[in-house]
């Protein structure tokens, strides 16, 4: 009777550990060599923001590890650490934070209570690549008028998802989907009721697609949330890459792109921008945009990661240079500055451990930001002890 009892045991063992093991990330690379730990007594945890912005962002995290990210597991270095223990971490972050009263104090608490690990990218000497990204603000209407007449569309009811790939049905025929050109210059979609809303400037429009979620301000002051729906299954191509390449700018900052595209025709306009065939399709949000763990994202406090590489929801600190601006929106200077920030995002371009997009915000200033933040810096983890 001993028998099946050993067999039955071992059975229910190989099924748990199989479901936790599901939920640890498998490295093309190996986790000692992403993940470094470091001493804490060296490193300087100065925070350039409010505390307030980190509180929310801690309990946006604290909330995914409760609900939909509970059952996670991830490997660090040579350990497995599970939600619950990146929770306790998050918890005794936010008790220290609340008690400690300046940096010198918060120094020394972390020394004890937490170890550091310093996420390497490509070879374990090398730091990582920190972009930025962020929510359009554009001016739009409900109706269309003359000024506004550029759409967001919504989901099309003619677009099929069919195993992993997107398109339509042609003569029962699975066919791509339309692309950017069709869908904007050839209008293939006008006059089927599919208009969210209207705005006023085909290129933020066209960031708009890029950055996937974004708020419209309307003429009434009224501000929309309009978030990423779908896309027409087209595959991305860099518009700041070709235009670099076809000599019309000589840089890959934003601005360059917007000072090009400002004030020329719509056939001008379609003829760069068609370079991209991935069309985005939108729908209004009753809460500000969501990062990749289902938590609304906190300007300058979340970032996006590879979730194959760094905890999703994890507690993190980096330290890199942001650029500074004058009134007209002209870069003056470039400053040192570090934060503690919560990885709660993903991206399509964000690939590998030391890939880091820090969520800017929305409106012209985090425009600004993202379009021009690409610097080398250092990221770390922090767990609880």
């Amino acid at each position: 009777m001993k028998y099946p009892f050993k067999i039955s045991l071992l059975l229910i063992m190989v099924v748990f550990l199989g479901g936790c093991l599901r939920g640890v990330p498998k490295y093309p690379v190996k986790p000692s060599e992403v993940f470094i730990p470091v001493a804490a007594k060296d490193i300087d945890f100065a925070d350039d923001l409010d505390t307030d912005s980190l509180e929310l962002a801690i309990e946006r995290s604290i909330n995914y590890y409760e609900n939909a990210g509970r059952n996670k597991v991830y490997r660090v270095a040579d350990r497995l650490i599970s939600a619950q223990q990146l929770k306790e971490t998050l918890k005794t972050f936010q008790m220290i934070l609340r008690k400690t009263g300046n940096k010198a104090d918060l120094n020394k608490i972390i020394v004890a209570e937490f170890n550091v690990y310093r996420v390497a990218g490509s070879g374990s000497s090398s730091g990582s690549l920190f972009t930025g990204y962020y929510e359009p603000l554009l001016e739009g209407s409900l109706k269309r008028t003359d000024k506004y007449r550029y759409p967001l569309y919504r989901v099309p009811p003619d677009l099929v998802k069919k195993e992993s790939q997107i398109g339509r049905m042609n003569d029962g025929k699975f066919v791509p989907y339309y692309n950017r050109r069709e869908i904007d210059v050839e209008r293939v979609l006008q006059g089927k009721n599919l208009e969210l809303v209207w705005v006023s400037d085909p290129v933020e429009l066209f960031s708009l697609h890029i950055q996937g979620s974004g708020k419209i301000k309307l003429e009434d002051g009224t501000i929309l949330t309009v978030g990423f729906a779908q896309t027409n299954g087209r595959p991305f191509r860099s518009v700041t890459k070709f235009m670099l390449e076809s000599g019309k700018i000589n840089s890959s900052e934003a601005s360059y792109r917007h000072e090009f595209l400002r004030g020329r025709s719509d056939q001008e306009i379609y003829d760069v921008l068609s370079h991209n065939e991935r069309y985005t399709f939108f729908r209004f949000l009753e809460k500000d945009p969501v990062g990749s763990l289902g938590e609304s994202v906190t300007p300058d406090r979340s970032i996006a990661t590879d979730p194959d590489f760094f905890p999703e929801g994890a507690l993190a600190f980096i330290s890199l240079r942001k650029p500074v601006f004058d009134a007209d929106g002209n870069i003056k200077e470039r400053v040192n500055f570090s934060r503690f920030v919560l990885s709660q995002d993903k991206g399509s371009a964000i690939k590998g451990p030391g890939r880091v997009d820090i969520f800017c915000g929305f409106g012209i200033e985090a425009e600004n930001m993202a379009g021009t933040l690409k610097e080398n810096g250092e990221l770390y983890l922090l767990l609880k002890k």
